[in-house]
């Protein structure tokens, strides 16, 4: 049998559970479902087990597949190389409603919630996550454990480089063929900021237009 997990029982982790369920459901291959969290908030969560990571590696299983549902790009960064070491599998965490058009690299391990777009001729990374009503326009490069907030309007000619956040119904300008909008790497755009311009890596912007946000 095939052993499933979601690594995370926490709030994200329970919404991408049910997306999970009905995948794997639907694909009709024997198979345990359960969550997967280094300090399970209770034995049981919304009708699955939560186990601890080496509790679920001790389960019989003839192949391992997880999806890591952990908001924090490094830590889920973490959690990839470990599960490559004990060699677990990466699925993708698709909903029925994401409508993906022409030309759309994705790399494994996304999470892509209900009513996202991937429109076209757009490169995205692994381990990307793109939360609620999201969407990637035409053109655009996403870099390796980006985290799209729900809302997020991510326009075409953009890049987003590695470990970048996006909050929370940002909006980010469309580039130019050729002179795309850079969000850099590690960078972190806050909730409904008006993104106009490039940022720098590990900068943090907001308001409208956003701007780096002044420590008090």
């Amino acid at each position: 049998m095939k052993q499933v997990a979601i690594f995370g029982a926490s709030g994200f982790g329970r919404e991408v559970m049910p997306l999970a369920r009905q995948q794997w459901a639907a694909g009709g291959e024997p198979h345990q479902l359960v969550f997967v969290d280094d300090h399970p908030p209770a034995a049981e969560c919304n009708g699955h087990r939560v186990l601890t990571y080496a509790e679920w590696l001790a389960q019989p299983a003839s192949s391992r597949h997880i999806n890591i549902a952990i908001a924090n790009s490094a830590v889920r960064q973490r959690l990839v190389q470990r599960c490559l070491a004990d060699g677990v599998q990466f699925f993708e965490v698709r909903a029925a409603n994401v409508v993906q058009l022409d030309d759309v690299q994705l790399g494994e391990g996304a999470i892509l919630c209900p009513f996202v777009t991937l429109t076209s001729n757009i490169r995205i990374g692994q381990h990307f996550h793109a939360n609620i009503y999201s969407y990637v326009a035409h053109d655009c490069v996403i870099g390796d454990y980006v985290t799209f907030a729900p809302g997020v309007k991510c326009n075409g000619n953009v890049v987003v480089e590695d470990h970048a956040y996006i909050g929370t119904g940002a909006v980010i300008k469309q580039g130019q063929p050729g002179e795309p909008l850079v969000i850099g790497r590690g960078a972190v755009v806050g909730m409904g900021a008006v993104v106009t311009k490039s940022v720098p890596p590990g900068a943090t912007v907001v308001g409208n237009p956003a701007r780096p946000m002044v420590l008090s």
